[in-house]
Formats: C-alpha cells, structure tokens, sequence
C-alpha cells in the first residue's frame, strides 16, 4: 500500500506543480515580464513548490536526513539531468548572467555551514532567508528594468482561472508532500536504506518531475531563457528557501555524506558553468557528458 500512497503522492505533486506554474506564467505574461525572468521566479518557484512541501514536511516529522538529501539530490538533478536532457534533445544557445554564479555561491555558502558541524542551525537558516531576499530584490530589479514591449508566446487563461489553479495547485502539492514523505520513509525502513539515500534519490528524482518536464517542453518550444532560468531559479530557491525553512522549523543534524554531496554539487556547477561559457550553448555532447556525470553520481551513492 504505501508504494500506491507514493505514486498517488508524487501524482498530485506534479499536476499541482502543472496547474501553479500555467496560471502563474499567465499573470506574468500579463505584466509582460521577460521569459528568463519568469523562469528564475514564478516558474522555478512553482516547480520547486513540491520540494518544499517535502522537505518542511520531513522536517517536521524528524526525517532532516530527508529534507537535506531532497535539497542537494534535486538540485544536483535540475543542474545535470534536466539541462543535460534539454541539450541532448535539441542544443540551445544559454545566456550566461550573474544569477548563475549565484546558484554556485549559495552552494559554496551551505558546504561551509555544514563541512565543520555538520548542522543548520535556525540562525544559519535566518541568513539564508535574508540572502533569498537579497536575490529577489535583484532579480525584481532585473524584471523592471528589462520588461519587454512585445508579449510573448505563453498560453493565457482568466485571472479567475488563474486563482483557483494557483490555490488548487498548492493544496495538492503540500498534500502530496505529505504522502511523499511518509511512504518513502517506509519504503527505506522497509529496504534497510538510509534517509539520505532515499532523499537523494526516490524523492528528489520524483519531486524534481516538474522541472524536468518543464525545462524540456521549453527547450522544444525554443524558449531557452525560461529553460535556463528554471534551473537556476529552482537550485537557488531550493537552497535560500527549502533548506531555510526546513532549517527555521527544526535545527538540521547533516548526514557526513551531505557533506560530500554538497562538494560534488558545487563541483557540477563550477564544470555545467565552463561548458556553457566555452560556446554559450549547450550543444548534444555536452548534454550527454552532463548525463554521464549524474549517472556515476548515482552508481557512487547506491554503491556507498
């Protein structure tokens, strides 16, 4: 039964994520906000909605090696397997801007909160947040001063539409997070996995979905700088918010091996950042070299 409530779980988490992310790209298409920029806010917040939902969750019920492994595995995920599968099936051109370094900051930021103690503390977790509001004030800035004269191509619904998917869409992700949560903390119990493996892998596969599905279909449609700014947008929100909050709600005790996660995710970055700086694009074999390094990562911790 609990594999049933893992599905049910994970289902409603991306048709949540589904529903929130259209009817929040709509209202800001209406205020004519650049697509790059939808992908670092609204886009990547939505996605991100089911991480949150997990990992507070998690927090809550004392499961931290759950909520960090959720952090770090998705965030490893968006950055090698989403842009990875974007590349691979059609190569596209990424703008390189300052909120990319960002993500890689923020990384670096956690690695030295956790490498001596291993633990996030609430007053940790309160810097965390105040540097979350110090990106939104720029990426906010960033939106202002480049707002766009010509709407774009985004699938428009009414504003009441509009609501109710937004209301709808959070009630079924923080519901699903729920169910999320409770089933893979059997299922470990059951295998005689650890939280962290089971937060690095089922959960942050399952409740990174979105970005993936998101980032692909954006790619196809030729809108790189949504696809570029979901991932970039959903790591920095993953870690400024998720961790953050998870962290505010309960002091995290970090698993050793987080450590090494959060090292190697800094690592993927610094190389994602010099693959993509050496032609501004991320051509079919640069995807796939993205793939094959999420690949080992995976063999390494099941094998650990």
């Amino acid at each position: 039964m609990m594999y049933v409530w893992l599905l049910v779980g994970f289902f409603l988490l991306i048709k949540g994520a589904d529903y929130f992310v259209e009817a929040s790209s709509s209202i800001a298409k209406m205020l004519r906000v650049p697509s790059i920029i939808i992908g670092l806010t609204i886009v990547a917040f939505g996605t991100s909605a089911p991480e949150l939902a997990v990992s507070t969750a998690a927090s809550l019920a004392g499961n931290n090696d759950i909520a960090v492994g959720n952090v770090i595995g998705s965030n490893l995920f968006n950055l090698l397997v989403v842009l990875g599968a974007c590349g691979v099936i059609r190569p596209f051109a990424v703008q390189l801007r300052w909120d990319f370094m960002a993500s890689v900051g923020v990384a670096v930021v956690v690695f030295v909160m956790i490498a001596f103690d291993k633990f996030v503390s609430r007053p940790e977790a309160f810097i965390l947040l105040a540097l979350f509001a110090g990106f939104m004030t720029l990426t906010v800035r960033d939106a202002l001063n480049n707002r766009v004269t010509e709407e774009e191509e985004y699938k428009s619904l009414p504003l009441s539409r509009c609501i109710i998917y937004i209301i709808g869409g959070l009630a079924a992700i923080v519901w699903g997070g729920d169910l999320v949560v409770d089933s893979a903390s059997d299922i470990a119990l059951s295998f005689g996995m650890s939280q962290t493996l089971v937060g690095l892998t089922v959960v942050a596969l399952g409740t990174s979905l979105p970005e993936l599905v998101t980032s692909v279909v954006a790619s196809r449609k030729g809108e790189n700088g949504l696809a570029l700014g979901n991932v970039i947008g959903s790591n920095i929100f993953n870690i400024l918010m998720v961790l953050a909050l998870s962290a505010a709600v309960k002091p995290i005790t970090v698993d050793p091996f987080s450590v090494f996660d959060t090292l190697f995710l800094i690592i993927a970055s610094v190389i994602t950042w010099f693959l993509c700086r050496s032609k501004q694009r991320i051509s079919r074999v640069e995807g796939a070299v993205m793939l094959a390094m999420y690949t080992g990562y995976l063999v390494y911790i099941c094998v650990r």
